[in-house]
């Protein structure tokens, strides 16, 4: 994806994100179901067979995803911006908690920041700052 639409994902997550309370609260009756997850750690293809066995976010299936979205594995980047996007297409159906690893400095030491600067090499910085800005 194009540097500028990262970051335009970004600014309007971060636009979002300020408008919420700092606590969620998630309620669902007996006839609804909700889809809890954590600790995807980069890697894509968990999120795929998530989507894969319970369904996409939609109106009527909703979804916690429990932070550690990044390092470790080599698409941190794709998953925040799939996840980021269903936020913005379904802010009352998805809900993402930060993790230990949404950290500048956990980010240095386990990939994420490399995993950027690697896929942006202009546009990186820029980007990474404004990861950090939404975690």
């Amino acid at each position: 994806l194009h540097a500028r639409y990262v970051l335009n994902l970004l600014h309007e997550t971060r636009k979002h994100l300020k408008q919420l309370p700092n606590i969620s609260h998630v309620s669902t009756c007996y006839s609804e179901e909700v889809t809890v997850c954590g600790d995807l750690h980069g890697q894509l293809d968990d999120l795929f067979l998530i989507f894969y066995k319970n369904g996409l976010p939609s109106p009527s299936k909703s979804y916690v995803f429990n932070g550690d979205f990044v390092d470790r594995g080599k698409q941190s980047l794709e998953i925040l911006v799939i996840l980021f996007t269903f936020l913005l297409i379904y802010p009352k159906e998805v809900y993402l908690n930060r993790g230990n690893h949404e950290d500048h400095m956990v980010n240095l030491r386990y990939g994420f920041t490399k995993e950027v600067m690697q896929k942006y090499k202009v546009h990186g910085k820029k980007i990474l700052r404004m990861f950090q800005n939404v975690f």
